[in-house]
């Protein structure tokens, strides 16, 4: 934009329709005048959050065009495949924060290749359940075509384990069952979903699985055939190659199962039960599954319990596998009774009721469980708050940015059941937003607790305490904190 002054790039994301008159005259006031850099307007805007970072880079580059689908106005690019490009946007009239799915231009101009993304996305209205991401709305105009989803706060399966390295196998079964869970609803309305990968599951900020991509792996199928992708980098292959292997038919439910054992074996094993390869020839290869090496072999520590249902959706015999998705969840729920009785047993005889609270609160509905966000920056900080609070049977959140908490809160007051802003490395920031919650009739009512260390305790006469507002002072240990929480947050289990 070399050349351009903060008024022409002001003039220009105006009639792009990202910015309105009111938020110029606030900008301007701001500066006291007109005459600003274009780096200092840009900075403002995006601090004031008017602006994305996104949307910035875009106006930068002159592009006049991507900024809106339909009745929805990106903020930021989250992913990237083959096919379609994922961006979180918001609805232009209600606000409302939503994953919109564009089909690649490259794949726009046929009939053929586009009708399959919108037939597709259609069959993906009809499915609605809680582990399931739903799509809203389907729309095919001229060279555009999207896909509406509801946005999940959150990471995918495939970043969670690699963060985690592995899943406990108490969590991995709660997840297995949500996930088993949706893929069973899909089955009893003749669904099958054909992609079943880690990276196709989502991980809410409130620990519940979701499946995303129902269906649209028969659009990988049918552009390959046509030979317009190659298939070497999707699960589509993996599919045909176990297809073949096994002499069943395109589309049978069992295949599903299989990869759901994929999914349950890379979560406890934190590695595929596959191995990797993008060599065509070795990913149709019947020997790489056989190949697959007993998870008790990997992880000797895994539960039997565990471990038969791993086995039996892994098993290469269709007819040895399960014959339903129902059927595994049967077994998941079975499992997690047992490591709860396990569990009990080891309590009962060590005297270890906090881990055995752990196990038995991580089964249960993550919609029943009490949760807490933590805004904190220092990650070592963040490991202590997690394994403390998830001990007492919380969900955690965590952050670093306590004004992207506010924004999560006031999109949607349910995110958390209480908040903790530790201001030792976030300075006055948590002293702000701490007020802020109180200032806001969306957010006045979450329990909200603001950690001052000794150098700090003067902030706190600048602190607008209340009902649900406190400060306190650091040091404090973990179990008085987790008293102080359950006196602001009722239990919401029982």
């Amino acid at each position: 934009m070399s050349g351009s002054s903060a008024e022409n790039v002001a003039q220009r994301a105006f009639d792009l329709g990202l910015v309105d008159e009111r938020q110029l005259r606030d900008v301007w006031a701001a500066f006291g005048s007109h005459d600003v850099s274009v780096d200092d307007f840009l900075q403002m805007l995006v601090r004031r959050e008017i602006l994305t970072n996104y949307q910035v880079e875009r106006l930068v580059k002159g592009d006049r065009s991507g900024f809106f689908f339909g009745d929805y106005k990106v903020l930021y690019l989250v992913g990237s495949g083959t096919f379609a490009r994922v961006y979180r946007a918001v609805h232009r009239e209600t606000g409302k924060i939503v994953a919109v799915k564009v089909l690649r231009n490259r794949f726009s101009e046929n009939p053929i290749q586009y009708g399959q993304f919108v037939r597709e996305g259609q069959l993906g209205c009809s499915l609605r359940h809680p582990n399931i991401v739903p799509i809203y709305e389907v729309v095919s105009q001229k060279h555009t075509h999207f896909l509406v989803m509801e946005f999940v706060e959150g990471r995918n399966l495939r970043e969670f384990v690699k963060i985690r390295k592995k899943i406990d196998p108490t969590e991995a079964v709660r997840l297995m069952a949500d996930i088993t869970a949706g893929l069973q609803y899909a089955f009893e309305r003749g669904l099958t979903h054909r992609d079943l990968k880690i990276s196709n599951v989502l991980i809410s900020s409130r620990g519940r699985a979701k499946l995303v991509d129902f269906g649209l792996a028969a659009m990988d199928q049918s552009l390959a055939d046509e030979g317009l992708v190659d298939m070497t980098g999707t699960r589509t292959i993996d599919y045909a190659a176990l297809e073949r292997a096994t002499g069943v038919r395109n589309n049978d439910t069992r295949s599903d199962i299989y990869f759901l054992g994929c999914i349950f074996y890379h979560m406890l094993c934190g590695k595929p039960a596959l191995a990797e390869t993008k060599d065509r020839v070795q990913r149709l290869s019947k020997t790489r599954f056989l190949q697959v090496v007993p998870i008790q072999k990997v992880e000797p520590s895994i539960p039997h319990s565990v471990a038969l249902v791993v086995n039996k959706a892994l098993t290469l015999n269709p007819d040895q596998r399960y014959q339903t998705p129902g059927a595994m969840l049967a077994d998941l729920r079975i499992a997690a009774r047992r490591l709860v009785e396990e569990s009990q047993k080891n309590a009962n005889g060590n005297g270890n009721q906090g881990q055995n609270g752990l196990l038995s609160d991580a089964l249960i509905d993550p919609d029943q469980q009490r949760s807490v966000m933590v805004v904190e920056s220092n990650a070592q900080m963040q490991d202590v708050f997690r394994s403390g609070f998830r001990r007492a049977g919380y969900r955690v959140l965590l952050l670093s940015d306590p004004e992207r908490a506010l924004k999560r809160f006031q999109e949607n007051p349910n995110t958390a059941d209480c908040v903790i802003l530790n201001a030792q490395e976030l300075g006055r920031a948590a002293v702000s937003v701490f007020n802020k919650f109180g200032q806001y009739s969306m957010t006045e009512n979450i329990p909200v607790v603001l950690l001052l260390d000794e150098h700090q305790l003067g902030w706190k006469k600048n602190a607008t305490e209340g009902e649900h507002r406190v400060v306190v002072p650091m040091p404090i240990t973990m179990k008085k904190l987790r008293n102080l929480l359950g006196q602001l947050v009722p239990s919401k289990v029982g």
